[in-house]
């Protein structure tokens, strides 16, 4: 945490945050805790004190509006070939040094944040847009948390689903508010051990697996899980073995698990880019540990990316990267050669939105 100036005029109050004995305020948002000075940010830079309160200092700002593939997100069971329009704001609450996506989520400019829109302006825009749901993605929303929920309850005023993009570093006083309106999460397991975390992230992994248990047994949130793949870091088999065991035992066989290439970015110049024989064998390890759906992502690998009957064994949905090519499967989600369902959202026929990605400046829907 870092002392900065005061945080705008329209930032919006916190719901969760403790005052202290000594004077200062506790964020009671992530497991970092901050404890802030008035005037002080927390280490993600946009929930900041001001006065006697935690405020968040981007609510109704975002870093751009794209209508994408829910399957970019990735989402591949929960309502596949439909758009879903997605945003960011600023800042990160993890300190990844592999980040993908580092120019929004480590960024401390708040001019960046170009487009502005309460939530109700985003949900009616998503139904305009023909968008079946609302992802809050690019940088954790987490710690956007207040300006995500209500957009989330909304979305679902107006018929429009939700979808949280995160690391799960979430508290489990902030975790019940969060997830409770949101549809579907991809939660991103960065590793399997508490040095990968500590070491690349400046966190803990234990946080993590406790919101994976929670959303799997006591939310109604559907949950996917990716793991981006780094050379040498955490694509060892014993790791892999391991984590893919757990996810199994824990979480249960249904939940679909991502491995996704690496490419060198941010502070992680150094290493190459991610094999594709790494993740053909992590996909392999998840198989034989039970998980049924297991997916490759960030190469092209069609016999990775589509969904396969846990009951028969045939193609229920073919993909080439974020495009169907096939759909076997009945209006209510089973297989069409055997009867089994897939775990999941299906709801209705396929949408054919394909690998698209649209632009949108909210002003102009």
């Amino acid at each position: 945490m870092s002392d900065s100036p005061a945080p705008a005029p329209d930032a919006f109050p916190g719901r969760h945050y403790t005052r202290l004995p000594d004077g200062q305020i506790r964020c009671d948002v992530c497991p970092r805790e901050c404890t802030l000075r008035d005037g002080q940010r927390g280490l993600c830079f946009v929930r900041a004190r001001q006065g006697d309160e935690i405020v968040l200092t981007t609510y109704g700002r975002s870093s751009g509006y794209c209508v994408d593939p829910i399957e970019k997100k990735p989402l591949n069971h929960f309502l596949p070939g439909t758009p879903v329009l997605s945003f960011g704001t600023a800042g990160c609450n993890l300190t990844c040094k592999f980040c993908q996506n580092w120019d929004i989520s480590k960024s401390r400019e708040m001019d960046r944040l170009m487009d502005q829109a309460p939530p109700a302006a985003i949900a009616e825009a998503a139904r305009e847009l023909g968008a079946r749901s609302v992802a809050f993605t690019y940088n954790d929303p987490v710690i956007f948390l207040e300006y995500a929920v209500d957009t989330a309850h909304a979305c679902r005023e107006r018929g429009v689903r939700t979808v949280a993009v995160t690391a799960g570093y979430v508290t489990p006083q902030a975790r019940a508010d969060f997830f409770g309106p949101i549809d579907a999460a991809n939660v991103d397991l960065k590793g399997f051990t508490e040095g990968f975390y500590r070491k690349l992230c400046s966190a803990e992994l234990k946080p993590v697996l406790e919101t994976l248990q929670w959303l799997a047994h006591e939310s109604d949130t559907w949950v996917e899980i990716t793991t981006l793949l780094i050379p040498g870091e955490n694509d060892d088999t014993e790791e892999l073995v391991g984590m893919t065991k757990w996810i199994h035992d824990e979480l249960g066989p249904d939940v679909p698990l991502h491995f996704s290439a690496f490419h060198p970015d941010y502070k992680m110049r150094d290493k190459g880019r991610t094999p594709s024989a790494t993740l053909q064998r992590a996909r392999a390890i998840a198989k034989d540990q039970g998980l049924r759906h297991v997916y490759t992502g960030n190469v092209h690998d069609e016999a990775g990316q589509s969904t396969y009957c846990a009951g028969c064994g045939e193609v229920l949905i073919g993909r080439d990267w974020y495009r169907l090519t096939r759909w076997n499967l009945t209006d209510d989600g089973a297989c069409r050669s055997c009867g089994e369902h897939l775990a999941g959202v299906i709801e209705g026929p396929p949408g054919d939105w394909g690998q698209k990605r649209l632009p949108v400046r909210l002003s102009l829907v």
